[in-house]
């Protein structure tokens, strides 16, 4: 530990008391919380200033291995390679109506889809107070949970429609059934193609996802994003709006209720939405692939 006598006001820490030049201004560097007694309503200062001279950035590289800050970021690192048929489905993904360099006909359709899982029922233990002049809503704090529900949706991009089912998880049958609703009316049934844009989750993935649903269902197109990149997925926006406008606040009495209310917004959405105005192309999706370093990452071996 740098500094042995942990003190939240102490603007100074002497990282080193042998070195001739190792005091950091502003600076607070200690352990993990479980290697030392600190109180957790502390947090740790920034680990070097802006302006720090050059021998105090000396002294933090000299002692990079004992210092531990606090603060820390996930990051992904671009390894993974965009697949070639998500290559090819750029024009899909990008809702211009383009396969392959070819126009859409009127009677081909691209559907977006995705599961919205553990939707929670609160039953709140009190009612409910609407808002009033200089109030807001009252929620009560303590509710009773109901259950969840996982919520699987598609919606046709293009001409705003929204087809949706509860279901109690997710998996490859649920996600087959809404397939079903779906493929099993008219304008979809009499298709020339539907295109599902999908993302790479467990119940739709791979070569296998697939073979099972052009079997069923020779119309379809199955379209894979690329890898961690659903927010190209255009059922996503639907899901946001949902969470916003029928999810806040979770007052609902049981799993029954919160069904109705997904279902009534389905309807209601459909009366008054319009496509979505995309404007994240095709070329600027390449453009943002080629931006980032796809270089091939060795992972080490587990000790």
């Amino acid at each position: 530990m740098i500094a042995t006598n942990y003190k939240p006001k102490i603007q100074k820490t002497v990282l080193n008391p042998t070195a001739p030049v190792a005091r950091v201004r502003n600076v607070m560097f200690i352990d993990f919380p479980h290697q030392i007694q600190i109180p957790f309503r502390y947090r740790p200062r920034r680990v070097i200033t802006a302006g720090a001279r050059q021998s105090e950035q000396k002294a933090l590289a000299a002692h990079r291995q004992r210092v531990l800050p606090l603060d820390h970021r996930l990051a992904l690192a671009p390894s993974i390679r965009p697949s070639a048929d998500s290559k090819k489905s750029f024009s899909i993904v990008s809702y211009e109506r383009v396969f392959e360099g070819q126009r859409l006909k009127d009677d081909e359709f691209v559907l977006s889809t995705d599961e919205k899982t553990s939707i929670q029922a609160r039953a709140r233990r009190h009612p409910t107070l609407p808002p009033k002049p200089g109030q807001p809503m009252r929620v009560e704090h303590e509710y009773r949970q109901c259950g969840a529900w996982a919520y699987i949706a598609a919606l046709d991009v293009h001409r705003a429609k929204i087809f949706g089912r509860c279901e109690r998880k997710t998996g490859i049958i649920p996600f087959d059934r809404l397939v079903a609703q779906v493929m099993t009316r008219p304008p979809y049934s009499e298709a020339r193609r539907v295109f599902w844009i999908m993302d790479n989750g467990s119940s739709h993935r791979g070569a296998a996802c697939v073979k099972r649903l052009v079997e069923k269902y020779p119309r379809i197109v199955p379209v894979h994003g690329p890898i961690h990149a659903s927010w190209l997925n255009q059922i996503e926006i639907y899901f946001s709006i949902i969470q916003r406008k029928v999810l806040t606040p979770n007052d609902f009495p049981s799993l029954e209720a919160l069904k109705e209310r997904l279902f009534a917004f389905e309807r209601h959405y459909e009366a008054i939405a319009k496509p979505f105005e995309w404007k994240f192309t095709r070329q600027d999706l390449s453009r943002l692939l080629r931006k980032m370093n796809f270089a091939p990452v060795v992972s080490r071996a587990a000790a």
